[in-house]
């Protein structure tokens, strides 16, 4: 079963995503969701959450190359058919993804200040869309301060107030709880998606799973509406 404009319902739902700018699944995955909900009719409320592929990654990043073969022990191969896959995938869902041999794996930790810094604007989600791009499509280092705030005002935000809120850490222990917070919940793998608090998701399953998703979704909330209704 596919989501569909006859699967619109009158509440919005709620959508948390752990992930890490870093992580090619997650926009992937974030794509697939966005093009279920646009088939669906229905209307999402989303929220971003940090999420550290690397808590340890050196400030001046790795070879991306050698990082998933130290991690993962991917071959070359492997990784340019991954790469291949992940360009087609992009590609069919809008998104450039722009890889080289020097691409190099950065510390996100500034980055996900940041994205704490934007939710206090009211834009996380186009920060959170920008950084996506000027790291995979751009190759851009989401380590780098000047590169950070260049972002910020590339989508309207304020660039000094920006540089100003990662140069003192103001956000660096809220990023740091959050993390904690939703590694104690089981949330180790990332994108996870949790739907009205409740219902998880990791992984990019694709457009139709998420459909079928938030068919099930509708169909709960079309059964609980109107009990709602005859006890008020």
């Amino acid at each position: 079963m596919t989501g569909s404009a006859e699967a619109d319902s009158t509440a919005t739902l709620r959508i948390d995503i752990v992930s890490d700018v870093v992580c090619p699944w997650c926009i992937i995955g974030y794509k697939q969701l966005q093009r279920a909900l646009d088939e669906s009719g229905l209307a999402a409320d989303i929220h971003w959450h940090p999420f550290e592929l690397n808590l340890d990654m050196a400030e001046e990043g790795e070879n991306l190359r050698e990082h998933l073969a130290a991690k993962y022990g991917t071959t070359p191969e492997g990784s340019r058919k991954a790469r291949a896959r992940l360009t087609a995938l992009g590609a069919e869902l809008g998104f450039t993804f722009n890889y080289t041999d020097d691409m190099r794996m950065v510390n996100t930790f500034r980055a996900h200040q940041l994205l704490h810094w934007a939710e206090t604007k009211g834009r996380q989600h186009d920060i959170k869309m920008a950084l996506f791009g000027a790291f995979f499509t751009d190759r851009k280092d989401l380590n780098d301060p000047e590169i950070l705030a260049d972002t910020a005002a590339s989508i309207g935000l304020d660039r000094g107030e920006a540089a100003d809120a990662l140069a003192d850490g103001r956000f660096a222990r809220p990023v740091r709880t959050q993390q904690a917070a939703w590694m104690s919940q089981g949330i180790h793998a990332v994108p996870a998606m949790v739907f009205n608090r409740r219902h998880v998701a990791t992984g990019a399953h694709g457009v139709e799973t998420y459909a079928r998703i938030l068919q099930q979704l509708a169909n709960v909330a079309r059964v609980i509406e109107p009990q709602g209704a005859e006890g008020g």
